[in-house]
């Protein structure tokens, strides 16, 4: 492969990266390329050693998703994560995605019980001292501060474990990962 084959197909793969970092990589790589030529290496044999282009630019996508989650923990750069660790390879959807789908599915349900036990307690909390509850006014007050804080602490959990479910899946993507090496060793 040529030089500029690999740089186009590394350019196509990198699309939707920043501009900056997309230029810090190629820039990178043209470096690579150079100094390969320096050490008297064809462009094929750089090309070689360096690997599929397309791979690259997967791995360097996921590598950028997960540095935006170490980063910035929201909701955005943990979706950036998810499909970036995804993205990696076909097998990994295969058996990651229905895992994911099933996990993102019991997270937003109970997400929903939470919210729907936080807003019944608060109607609680608030009807208490106007309606005729067992056991009194006094008795709907704390039942419905109950409930919130029940919701509340469940709530916080969810988001601890949330938390926990994502960086577990950034240590899976780094496992799957290869470290780039330098293009200048020679190849055994």
């Amino acid at each position: 492969m040529t030089r500029q084959a690999f740089m186009a197909r590394l350019r196509e793969g990198l699309v939707g990266l920043p501009a900056q970092s997309q230029a810090d990589i190629l820039a990178d790589y043209e470096t690579h390329f150079a100094e390969g030529a320096a050490a008297g290496r064809s462009e094929a044999e750089v090309a070689a050693a360096l690997g599929d282009p397309g791979r690259l630019a997967r791995e360097l996508r996921a590598e950028a998703g997960l540095k935006r989650w170490e980063s910035e923990r929201n909701a955005s750069s943990a979706g950036a994560a998810v499909f970036a660790v995804l993205g990696l390879g076909a097998i990994d959807i295969m058996v990651l995605l229905p895992i994911l789908m099933g996990v993102a599915g019991a997270i937003v349900g109970v997400s929903v019980a939470v919210i729907a036990v936080f807003i019944a307690g608060g109607a609680m909390f608030a009807a208490g001292p106007f309606g005729t509850f067992p056991g009194g006014a006094g008795a709907a007050l704390l039942g419905g501060l109950g409930l919130m804080a029940g919701a509340s602490s469940v709530g916080a959990v969810l988001t601890i474990v949330v938390i926990g479910l994502v960086n577990a899946l950034v240590w899976y993507g780094r496992l799957h990962y290869r470290l780039l090496k330098p293009a200048l060793e020679p190849q055994a």
